[in-house]
């Protein structure tokens, strides 16, 4: 059972991990080095566990303390107790559900070993945006793509902004991070995967016409919002793919598009 400590000092050192969660560039350079990520929430918290993440630590308002027994229950870790004023001084920001808890991160999986038993695959390169990380994660997950391959220049799926977008989803498929960009999609094709580059592009085919669904392995490649794929991903691609769009409008929101793209490669397969 994890113990429960009230803490009235914003500067306690144990509270360490919480701090300055609003400070993006921070908390991107220290969450990785320190091997640590936020789950924030309750259904967040809970996914995280069941996933098999170790915790760290949580802090929570005293309202939350009932509401997570179980989780405390089951945990040898401590539990820092706070009121809502100072944790949002140790935050930087009000925290809405109450809830935070510090989690360990794992070691990524090699690419080769996700793409082992996968037959529909997400490339994504320099999407940085964490909300559409967690978007596409989240996507991902419901229409039953298998796994998610990243550039190296991609955001940290684990960031606390994409795990709160994706619901958790971050923790459902499974990811790795690409070495050497774009010439680390030469394995990927070289495992069987067709590798379609989704572009608004005139000249690419349309999703219906190319029936991606039919194929054998799709890797499926997304580009970060605006820019779209570089040349050189377009270039490494086997095909381009692109959504059919009515009414002038010439693209989507990247989240948006991989939602689409993700059922046209999934349509007819069975979802768990």
């Amino acid at each position: 059972m994890g113990e429960i400590i009230t803490v009235d000092d914003p500067a306690d050192p144990r509270l360490h991990d919480y701090t300055d969660l609003t400070d993006v560039e921070l908390r991107r350079r220290r969450e990785p080095a320190e091997g640590l990520f936020i789950a924030e929430g309750e259904k967040v918290i809970r996914r995280a566990g069941e996933a098999g993440y170790a915790m760290r630590s949580m802090l929570l308002s005293q309202k939350w303390v009932d509401v997570m027994r179980d989780v405390i229950d089951r945990s040898d870790t401590p539990v820092y107790v706070v009121e809502p004023a100072l944790a949002e001084e140790v935050t930087g920001y009000h925290v809405h559900r109450g809830a935070l808890a510090s989690m360990r991160r794992r070691p990524l999986p090699a690419a080769a070993d996700v793409l082992r038993t996968a037959r529909r695959v997400v490339v994504m390169e320099s999407v940085n945006d964490h909300t559409n990380i967690g978007a596409i994660f989240r996507s991902a997950a419901a229409l039953g793509m298998d796994a998610v391959l990243l550039s190296p220049d991609c955001a940290d799926p684990l960031y606390r902004r994409s795990v709160k977008v994706s619901m958790g989803a971050v923790f459902s498929v499974p990811y790795a991070r690409l070495e050497t960009w774009p010439k680390d999609l030469t394995p990927v094709r070289e495992a069987g995967f067709t590798v379609l580059a989704l572009t608004p592009d005139e000249r690419a085919r349309s999703l219906d016409e190319a029936a991606p669904h039919r194929m054998e392995r799709v890797a499926l490649m997304l580009g970060a919002e605006g820019s779209g794929l570089s040349a050189r991903a377009l270039a490494a691609a086997d095909a381009w793919v692109r959504i059919p769009m009515s009414h002038g409008v010439d693209s989507l929101n990247v989240g948006a598009a991989a939602a689409v793209a993700f059922y046209a490669v999934t349509a007819g397969r069975p979802r768990e």
